[in-house]
């Protein structure tokens, strides 16, 4: 079993560190040249029209309102990622991972906005009457390639699996630290109330995140932002370490082991990459039942939330951990209580870990009911609605096993198969980065630019 692990462990850091990497960077540049820097040159256009329009009613064609469908998809990256992930990357590659972080969250800014808009052109209505989407419909509609879009489909539906298993697993272990609860309790818990959550469809879920999920970032980024503020001394020094040491390599001091400038790059480019989901295909399974007239202002929420994910959250655990010293405080194998470490410095070692396992709870529950959500239409792709309803059983399942820890050996195929999955959808995309452009150029051309008339191409289509 150990030798089972260590090859899957070897083949999934080489696909993420190099071929991963490459095709995610690749297809974020071409998608950045060819849209010419869109994300920045529109970006105050992008936030009128998304965080701008959250209170305007909507009558437009679609089963959840746009801000319902950011919430939903931003369930599934805003949270263990953002809080524990971040440490670590500083951890093994510096300060001057966060810079590469931020370069990447820019460059995916463009990847994620095309895979939405791709899946909102091809959406599809199902039996119940629900606006469906996502790449398996993309790949298939817009290339032929049924065999791929069943792959895609197929590797998602399992891949989830395992991925239940890790987040729960993540606030088991944590609140067994922290308030020495059961970890068979807490699975048992958190599968009702996921499951309570997700037998309501996307229309109950986005119902729950529209509301939570907005809170928990607020609430998380307030109190950073007061951590910041008491250490506002600390943040020129902060940005000069950032800055100096992407390019620059950093000596080890105190618990921190130092890092050249290939950790920085390789610890910043993952967790840019993983944090926001940019490129995976998951995020235009939640907007593909949004309410929109054309495909690029749904798109624009893609835009939105990556710089809500990584420009932002991401960065403000960052500087929090490096304005109190957390990051030389604490070795590498501890990293993932760093952030705790930080809030602890400043509200008190009980409350920081008391508010770093509470708001990992609430993000995971959302976290999982989406990731749910996102198995099931996969499900129902590759077979039937009935298929979809027994996979939730099977996700809900997991999320105990997962808490109890055990099945550990399938953990490890979670970024193996999760690779397989982005292969299988960045490739189709590099393919339509041309469609992706004339979607776009008809939104500039009538709503952008106020010329209006009939779309020059077919938007959207309830037919298979």
């Amino acid at each position: 079993m150990e030798l089972f692990e260590a090859i899957v462990a070897g083949i999934s850091d080489f696909m993420w560190t190099y071929v991963l990497s490459a095709l995610l960077l690749f297809t974020g540049v071409l998608y950045t040249y060819r849209l010419k820097f869109f994300q920045l040159r529109l970006f105050p256009h992008i936030l009128k029209k998304t965080i701008g329009q959250v209170f305007k009613k909507n009558r437009h064609t679609g089963t959840i309102t746009p801000f319902q469908a950011f919430t939903s998809a931003l369930a599934s990256t805003a949270g263990a990622t953002n809080i524990v992930g971040v440490p670590i990357a500083i951890a093994l590659g510096g300060p001057g991972a966060l810079f590469w972080m931020w370069l990447v969250a820019l460059i995916g800014m463009a990847t994620k906005y095309g895979e939405i808009l791709l899946g909102l052109k091809y959406r599809q209505k199902n039996d119940k009457g629900i606006w469906v989407g996502g790449p398996q419909y993309y790949i298939k509609k817009a290339l032929g390639w049924d065999k791929v879009a069943t792959l895609f489909a197929f590797f998602l539906m399992i891949e989830l699996i395992p991925s239940t298993m890790v987040q729960s697993n993540s606030i088991s272990t944590q609140l067994e630290g922290t308030f020495g609860f059961s970890q068979s309790m807490t699975g048992i818990i958190l599968a009702v109330l996921i499951g309570i959550m997700v037998f309501g469809g996307i229309k109950r879920i986005s119902k729950i995140t529209d509301k939570l999920v907005p809170f928990m970032v607020i609430t998380y980024l307030l109190f950073g932002f007061i951590i910041i503020g008491v250490h506002i001394d600390e943040l020129p020094h902060v940005f000069a370490l950032i800055f100096t040491h992407a390019f620059t390599p950093i000596s080890a001091a105190g618990g921190f082991a130092g890092a050249g400038i290939a950790q920085a790059l390789r610890w910043g480019m993952a967790r840019g990459l993983y944090s926001n989901e940019a490129g995976v295909g998951t995020a235009p399974i939640a907007h593909a039942a949004a309410q929109t007239d054309h495909p690029s202002k749904q798109a624009f929420w893609g835009v939105f939330s990556v710089f809500v994910d990584t420009i932002i959250i991401c960065t403000v655990s960052g500087l929090v951990v490096l304005v109190t010293g957390a990051w030389q405080e604490v070795g590498p194998e501890q990293a993932s209580i760093m952030i705790s470490v930080a809030y602890g410095s400043v509200f008190g070692e009980t409350f920081g870990s008391a508010f770093i396992a509470i708001f990992l709870i609430f993000f995971v529950i959302t976290t999982i009911g989406i990731l749910i959500f996102y198995g099931e239409k996969q499900a129902e792709y590759l077979f039937n609605p009935k298929a979809a309803q027994g996979m939730r059983i099977v996700y809900l399942i997991a999320i105990y096993i997962g808490a109890i820890g055990g099945l550990q050996f399938v953990w490890q195929l979670v970024d193996l198969m999760l690779a397989i999955v982005v292969i299988l959808n960045i490739i189709p995309m590099i393919f339509l980065s041309r469609e992706v452009k004339s979607l776009t150029d008809d939104y500039m051309y009538r709503i952008y630019n106020g010329n209006g008339g009939a779309p020059k191409i077919t938007l959207f289509s309830d037919k298979d």
